[in-house]
């Protein structure tokens, strides 16, 4: 990920995103491996492992730190409330791609460039392991010493986390697009579902991290602006990826929407005006970062460019 991400940058400022990155990538991934557990009956446990380890671009739990650095201008302490705040968040992507992927819902068989849960352990054992997923996001969010001695910071990150997974955001946003296959949308329509089903934890992200720092409303305020924009960029370059890319660079089936026949930024706009479209979000999500700190801007513009520039 981190050579995209500083694609547009130059000279000490893209290798000092690089560096940032690649720690970051692999503190997550060590706090991930040492906090999942390892011995949950009837083989949850690795199947649990096998969903959220050793695989993902880790997007949501960057920009939960980027927006807690954001903020705070400082390296998060090892026990800091903004781990279990990226570790939730990515607990409940993986639950949601588990949950995607089973045959009652996209019937997928290729996930982060290996076999879905469900084909790896069967349609139970997968659908246990979300649900398995779901939950430990929430008890690292108000189980955890910190969250005793905190417990309005663990509330409200709880708080966000619930409303950007359920009927209001991802969960609703995927009933929507169940519901709408083999009809067109307009775009304001297709919009709110993907606000709803991709951007609605995007942006919880970006609030998660800021409110671990105890962020003040005019910059919360910015940020819910650039979360905006940079959730429903994701998701429209990721309908083009869908349309443009093969199953080897994507790490997953590809072409599946238009096999689907379901709606997309590209059935609506075609890929050239979608693309274009990812590009004026963009701008907005950049626009949004203006007023902050200089401090604040990089890490979370560099990561706003790779969701619009990636490949895969």
């Amino acid at each position: 990920m981190s050579d995209a991400v500083v694609s547009t940058a130059s000279g000490a400022d893209a290798q000092a995103m690089t560096d940032w990155i690649g720690r970051r990538l692999a503190q997550m991934e060590a706090w991930l491996a040492a906090r999942l557990p390892a011995d949950a009956p009837g083989g949850l446990a690795e199947a649990m492992r096998y969903a959220v380890l050793d695989g993902g671009k880790r997007l949501r739990p960057l920009l939960v730190l980027a927006a807690w650095e954001a903020v705070a201008d400082a390296e998060p302490a090892p026990e800091a409330p903004v781990w279990w705040a990226a570790g939730a968040v990515e607990l409940i992507h993986a639950y949601s791609l588990v949950h995607d992927d089973l045959p009652c819902m996209d019937d997928d068989v290729l996930r982060r460039g290996k076999p879905t849960v469900h084909v790896r352990f069967g349609e139970a054992l997968a659908l246990l392991a979300g649900d398995a997923l779901q939950a430990l996001a929430f008890e690292w969010l108000v189980a955890p010493a910190w969250a005793q001695r905190e417990p309005a910071l663990a509330v409200a990150l709880a708080r966000e986390l619930a409303l950007a997974a359920g009927a209001g955001g991802m969960a609703g946003g995927q009933a929507i697009d169940l519901a709408v296959v083999g009809q067109r949308m307009d775009q304001a329509a297709l919009e709110d579902m993907h606000r709803r089903k991709t951007g609605a934890l995007l942006l919880a992200s970006v609030r998660m991290g800021a409110l671990s720092a105890g962020a003040d409303a005019a910059t919360l305020a910015a940020l819910d602006r650039y979360g905006r924009a940079l959730g429903l960029a994701f998701q429209v370059i990721d309908d083009v990826l869908d349309a443009t890319a093969d199953s080897a660079t994507l790490g997953k089936t590809a072409g599946k929407d238009a096999r689907a026949d379901k709606p997309t930024f590209v059935s609506l706009l075609g890929v050239g005006s979608a693309r274009a479209y990812a590009e004026r979000l963009l701008a907005e999500a950049l626009a949004a970062l203006a007023g902050l700190p200089a401090h604040a801007t990089p890490r979370l513009a560099a990561l706003a460019r790779w969701v619009v520039q990636r490949q895969h």
